[in-house]
C-alpha cells in the first residue's frame, strides 16, 4: 500500500466528521437537517474519496477518474465553506446578519470556485533572468515541476505540456522537470507519456517523493518510452550545463554523501542540481553548484494555504540569488495537488535565461 492510499485511509474517518459538522452548521442556517440524513450523506462523501483509489490503483477509467475529481473539487469548497460559515456565525454574534447576505456569502464560493479550476488548467508560460560570469553562451532551459499524473490531471496534462514545449522549441534549447511527474493517484502504464515524444528539445527528469508511490518502475519505464532522460542520481551533460539530478522520496533510499554529490560537478559547466524539494540550497552551493532547480510546494497553491506556505517554506515559489552569485529556483508546478484548484498561484512552465553578465 503505497504512502499516498495509507494517508487517505487514514484521514477518511476525520474527514466524514468533518464533513458532517460543516454540513449541519451549513443546514442550520437553513433551519437545520436531520442527523440521520447527514450521516448518510457525509459517509458518501468519505466513501467517494476512498472507493475510486483503489480502483484507479489497478486501472485508470474515466469514471474513477471523474470521481477523484469531483471529490478534489468538494475537498477544496469544504475548506471554503468553513472558513465562510466561521465568518457567518462570528459576525452573528455581534449583529444579525440578513439572509441574502448570508446567501451571498455562500455563493462566494462556487463563484471562487469556477476561477479557481480554470485557473489550475490554464497552463501560461512565464521567464527569469539568471546572470554567469563564466557563462559561454546564452541558454534557456524550460523548467517545470509538480505535473502531477494521475487521476485528477490525466493524459490532457501531457498533452497540454507538449503543446507548449512545442511552441518553445525555437527559443528553448532544454526542459527540466523537478520531480513528481506522477502524482500516485492512479498507475502509469507504459506509454502514458507517450505524449512528449514528439517534443524536439530533450526532456530531463529526476523522481520526487510522489513518483515513488505507485512504483517508480513505472514511471521511469513510461518515462523511457517518451524519450525522456531520467536522471536517478546520475549527471548529464548539455551543451554548456551540467545537470545533476538528486532524487528525492519520503521512503529510505540511499541518499548519496556529499563528497560523492561533489564528483558530478564540472568546473568548466555550468552546474545545475535537479532536486524535488527546495531544502539543502546553501550546502549545494557550498559544494559547488550554481543553480537549484526545485519544486513541491506548488507555492502553496490556492489560498489561504499560500500564506502558510510562504511561513513553511523558506523557498517557497520563485527566483532567489545568494551572495555568492548561485540561485535556486522553485517554480509552482504544472498540475495540482489533490485537488484541481489554484488561487494566487500559476501552474507554469518557466523559461530560466542564462545570460552572461
Amino acid at each position: 500500500m503505497s504512502f499516498r492510499t495509507k494517508r487517505v485511509l487514514f484521514s477518511v474517518p476525520f474527514y466524514i466528521i468533518f464533513q458532517f459538522f460543516l454540513l449541519k452548521y451549513i443546514f442550520l442556517l437553513f433551519g437545520g437537517i436531520d442527523n440521520v440524513i447527514l450521516i448518510v450523506i457525509s459517509v458518501l462523501i468519505g466513501l467517494m474519496r476512498c472507493i475510486p483509489m483503489f480502483f484507479e490503483e489497478r486501472k485508470s477509467t474515466t469514471v474513477g477518474r471523474f470521481f477523484q475529481t469531483v471529490d478534489g473539487i468538494w475537498m477544496w469548497a469544504s475548506l471554503m465553506f468553513l472558513i465562510d460559515v466561521v465568518l457567518i456565525y462570528v459576525l452573528n454574534s455581534f449583529i444579525t446578519l440578513p439572509k441574502f447576505i448570508v446567501y451571498i456569502l455562500l455563493a462566494i464560493v462556487p463563484v471562487l470556485g469556477v476561477y479557481n479550476y480554470y485557473n489550475a488548467t490554464k497552463l501560461i508560460v512565464n521567464s527569469k533572468i539568471l546572470e554567469f560570469d563564466n557563462l559561454n553562451r546564452n541558454i534557456n532551459i524550460v523548467h517545470m515541476s509538480d505535473v502531477h499524473f494521475g487521476s485528477v490531471r490525466h493524459k490532457q496534462i501531457i498533452s497540454q505540456i507538449a503543446e507548449k514545449l512545442k511552441e518553445l522549441e525555437d527559443s528553448c534549447q532544454i526542459a527540466i522537470i523537478s520531480g513528481d511527474l506522477a502524482d500516485g493517484s492512479s498507475v502509469v502504464e507504459p506509454h502514458d507519456f507517450d505524449g512528449l515524444k514528439d517534443v524536439k528539445m530533450p526532456i530531463v527528469f529526476t523522481p520526487g517523493n510522489h513518483d515513488f508511490y505507485m512504483g517508480i518502475e513505472n514511471v521511469i519505464e513510461a518515462c523511457q518510452n517518451a524519450g525522456i532522460i531520467v536522471l536517478d542520481n546520475d549527471n548529464f551533460e548539455f551543451e554548456n550545463l551540467n545537470i545533476y539530478g538528486l532524487t528525492y522520496s519520503f521512503d529510505d533510499i540511499p541518499t548519496p554523501a556529499p563528497d560523492e554529490i561533489k564528483n558530478n560537478l564540472n568546473p568548466n559547466l555550468i552546474n545545475i542540481i535537479n532536486y524535488h524539494v527546495p531544502y539543502n540550497w546553501e550546502e549545494f552551493s557550498s559544494l559547488g553548484f550554481d543553480i537549484q532547480l526545485s519544486g513541491h510546494t506548488h507555492g502553496g497553491q490556492f489560498y489561504p494555504v499560500v500564506n502558510f506556505a510562504n511561513i513553511l517554506f523558506k523557498y517557497n515559489k520563485g527566483l532567489f540569488k545568494n551572495k555568492s552569485g548561485n540561485y535556486i529556483h522553485v517554480t509552482t508546478g504544472v498540475g495540482s495537488m489533490d485537488t484541481p484548484m489554484r488561487w494566487g498561484t500559476d501552474s507554469e512552465l518557466v523559461i530560466l535565461k542564462l545570460r552572461k553578465k
